[in-house]
């Protein structure tokens, strides 16, 4: 009898717990079409009606695919009128501001762009900057460092003192030079410094062309050198200070955009659950560990945090925190 009872008292249980777990199951499935339905309206409402679209581009500067589909469809939305870009960057790859760059002036041909600088728009962040028609800076905003760095370790030392040696068989002499587990061959220092020259003479001359000046004033400014943002409207790579109303200022008596359209903040989309529940999780967890929140992976936070970059890289100062100034 006592057997028979507890096992009665077992089933009850069960059923409580597949109760529990049937409504739970259907709960976190309204959570999900619920949050689904709001970020599709929200989205919707985003697109719908006249706009001025802002796009922020921040933090370390990747070729960023999401980034890139947002720009393309700015640029065939009926609806948006014009396009800012806050940026606020020290740059980054030089492919990264590159492709950027290029999207940037694809929207140019068919609409106005307007670049707002915040703390800082260095080197890729500022090749980003030049895409645009109008660029506005706040008097202390940091803009320049117009160039590109190719940085190797050399860790040979390093090995010689703990006793580890490296070997090679190579197919030529340059192959995976420079290598950090010996000194840079001097073929390979001059290998890398055409590379280094190429880009950069394509960066000059890029600047040159979008702040209409010769390549030789171009230069003058291109040896690495930041400026305030007042200076920088002195060597014409700033074409006026201020912020958002000056860009609206710009908008609407140059460029004929109506006035009082709101300006909408547009951000790359996710993809399925990560727009919601997962996103969350994963900035929290990306905060908890001191990483930026904003990143879409845990190598690009890495990246962002360290400021370690494979190949060219167009970069001022990797910095934590909002001001460059400490």
């Amino acid at each position: 009898m006592s057997a028979i009872a507890e096992d009665l008292i077992d089933r009850r249980r069960l059923r409580r717990k597949l109760s529990f777990w049937r409504v739970a199951a259907i709960v976190i499935v309204a959570i999900a079409i619920a949050v689904g339905a709001y970020v599709l309206s929200a989205d919707r409402a985003a697109t719908s009606g006249d706009q001025i679209a802002r796009v922020s581009i921040e933090g370390m500067i990747l070729e960023d695919q999401k980034l890139l589909d947002l720009l393309d469809r700015l640029k065939d939305e009926d609806a948006v009128k014009a396009v800012v870009l806050r940026i606020d960057s020290p740059g980054g790859t030089t492919v990264g501001g590159e492709s950027i760059y290029e999207a940037v002036r694809a929207i140019a041909e068919v609409k106005p762009v307007a670049a707002e600088i915040g703390t800082l728009a260095a080197s890729a962040g500022y090749m980003i900057a030049s895409g645009a028609d109008h660029i506005v800076a706040r008097r202390t905003s940091i803009v320049g460092s117009i160039g590109v760095i190719f940085q190797y370790v050399d860790a040979s030392v390093l090995l010689d003192t703990v006793g580890v040696e490296i070997n090679a068989i190579k197919s030529a002499p340059l192959k995976a030079e420079p290598s950090p587990f010996a000194p840079a061959p001097e073929a390979a220092k001059e290998m890398i410094s055409r590379l280094v020259m190429d880009t950069y003479e394509w960066f000059v001359a890029l600047v040159a062309e979008r702040r209409d000046m010769s390549l030789a004033e171009a230069r003058v400014l291109a040896d690495g050198s930041i400026f305030s943002g007042q200076q920088g409207l002195k060597n014409r790579l700033v074409d006026a200070l201020g912020g958002e109303n000056e860009v609206r200022r710009w908008l609407e008596e140059d460029r004929g955009i109506e006035g009082g359209i709101r300006i909408i903040d547009r951000e790359p989309k996710d993809d399925g659950f990560d727009l919601s529940i997962f996103a969350g999780a994963r900035a929290a967890f990306y905060d908890v560990l001191g990483l930026d929140p904003r990143s879409a992976s845990l190598a690009s936070a890495v990246l962002r945090k360290a400021g370690h970059l494979d190949g060219l890289v167009s970069l001022w100062q990797p910095l934590d925190g909002s001001s460059p100034l400490r």
